[in-house]
């Protein structure tokens, strides 16, 4: 019950306070496992994207903020689940893996962490990782906007926020044993396909495609 009321006011709150546009929304698979990965600009990020996809989501996130038990309470009811930042944390991988097994939705940063600059930067290889492990389908996201949601002066503003879903794609199998650089090549697919759907503002390291999926 707490989980359906939080979900509601959240997104209450965004259509009341932001202008919200969603682009794509039938890539998304209605049921099943799959692999959500997206650019990641702001903290609003993870709450717009719980209530904007229309499927319960599970989310990584940096082990400290379980540090509050409260806040531990709340997230874990939430479907957050922590994560350890600069290694490779089996414990949440496992966790992870099992939430597909069961035919759940699980969002992921590949980049890891916000991205200050605004634009995409270098990303980590757990998206590769669980995505080759599981053989799940994996659907893109491109958000924009949400930087605009700092202090409090935004609710005035009323800030456009833009959702881009892709198409779902799956990776190609990794012959013999996972590397680092198959690993890599496998992120550079992954992030290629969150590229293409942002504006070229937000484009940066990736960004050696030629696409205007993003502009329209």
């Amino acid at each position: 019950m707490l989980y359906y009321i939080v979900h509601s006011v959240i997104r209450i709150l965004f259509l009341l306070l932001t202008s919200r546009r969603i682009k794509g929304r039938q890539n998304i698979p209605p049921k099943g496992a799959v692999i959500f990965v997206s650019n990641h600009l702001e903290l609003a990020d993870s709450p717009l994207l719980w209530t904007s996809l229309g499927r319960r989501v599970y989310f990584m996130a940096k082990n400290e903020l379980f540090d509050s038990k409260i806040v531990s309470f709340f997230m874990t009811r939430f479907g957050v689940f922590p994560v350890k930042k600069g290694c490779a944390d089996r414990q949440a991988l496992s966790k992870a893996q099992q939430l597909l097994k069961d035919g759940q939705a699980l969002l992921i940063y590949p980049e890891g962490m916000r991205s200050q600059s605004r634009k995409i930067k270098l990303a980590f290889h757990g998206a590769a990782f669980i995505s080759s492990s599981s053989g799940v389908p994996i659907v893109p996201i491109g958000v924009s906007g949400t930087e605009q949601i700092r202090g409090l002066g935004w609710i005035l503003r009323r800030p456009r926020l833009k959702i881009n879903i892709g198409k779902p794609f799956s990776l190609p199998p990794i012959e013999g044993r996972r590397t680092k650089t198959k690993l890599s090549r496998q992120t550079d697919v992954i992030m290629e396909h969150i590229t293409d759907l942002l504006p070229a503002k937000y484009r940066g390291y990736y960004n050696g495609r030629d696409s205007n999926a993003a502009e329209g």
